[in-house]
């Protein structure tokens, strides 16, 4: 009897190969805009998951790859990137502080 493992997710370019050289067959399919976009969404949190059960540069580099992939979807561009995120670390602040927000209070107004 064979045996099925349904994925439905995103793989690398070369993972097909490496399926066929392992003796297994596999169907796939190339994703439409829609559909990949929803997928790396869902990758990004896959990978991001997986660096927090085993943080390491592996787990880190996987998520870098995502984010790439989501940068060339969208056409965003690296020096854009680096000034938004200059811009908010100037106004805003980094995380180097390790600051956890626990409760804002508000005041009534009469």
């Amino acid at each position: 009897m064979n045996k099925t493992i349904t994925y439905n997710k995103l793989i690398r370019d070369n993972i097909p190969e490496i399926i066929q050289k392992s003796g297994k067959s596999y169907d796939l399919h190339q994703a439409n805009d829609q559909e990949y976009q929803d997928h790396l969404f869902m990758k990004l949190v896959e990978e991001s998951k997986e660096m927090a059960e085993n943080p390491c540069m592996e787990e880190l580099a996987d998520i870098l790859e995502v984010i790439e992939a989501i940068k060339d979807l969208y056409a965003f561009k690296d020096e854009d990137i680096e000034r938004i995120k200059a811009e908010k670390k100037a106004n805003r602040g980094g995380f180097s502080k390790r600051l956890i927000l626990d409760k804002v209070y508000e005041s009534e107004v009469l």
